[in-house]
């Protein structure tokens, strides 16, 4: 963690410094009036580039499938040919030429992975019965809580 040094006017004409002094604690206050200048912590920057992952296409034995279709995973042998199928980003997943030089969208807003702004997004449409159809109203289930357990919701009757 790398630090600044933030000079203090303790006893400037700006009000607002004023009000900074009522909320520092005591510890604060004591070594600002002994020290003006006091080494506060700056945060890192954070890091938004892109982790580039390779669908990949690998032919392998049938000894060798059947590890990786039971594991998830197998260990490739030295000059093995993989044809990469497509390269995008794990986090914000577009593809390497879309987005390359970028910032990661996905450590930036994840909106993108969950279809956009939810608040001006397209709401679901109700399909509409059939032409013969008669819609009849039904009851109200009460589907929480004991009342639900009773009335045989949650267990059959």
């Amino acid at each position: 963690m790398t630090t600044t040094t933030i000079a203090l006017d303790l006893f400037g004409e700006d009000p607002a410094v004023w009000q900074e002094t009522l909320f520092m604690t005591t510890a604060i206050r004591r070594q600002a009036k002994a020290t003006p200048e006091l080494t506060l912590p700056v945060p890192e920057p954070v890091d938004l580039s892109h982790t580039w992952v390779v669908a990949a296409e690998v032919v392998v034995e049938s000894r060798i499938a059947s590890v990786a279709d039971f594991r998830g995973s197998f260990k490739a042998t030295p000059g093995m040919r993989i044809d990469a199928l497509e390269v995008y980003c794990k986090g914000c997943r577009r593809p390497y030429d879309d987005v390359n030089g970028q910032d990661c969208a996905e450590k930036i807003d994840n909106r993108h992975l969950i279809g956009g702004d939810q608040s001006v997004r397209a709401k679901r449409k109700i399909p509409t019965p059939p032409p013969n159809a008669k819609i009849i109203p039904g009851g109200t289930m009460q589907r929480r809580g004991v009342n639900a357990y009773v009335a045989g919701v949650s267990r059959p009757r």
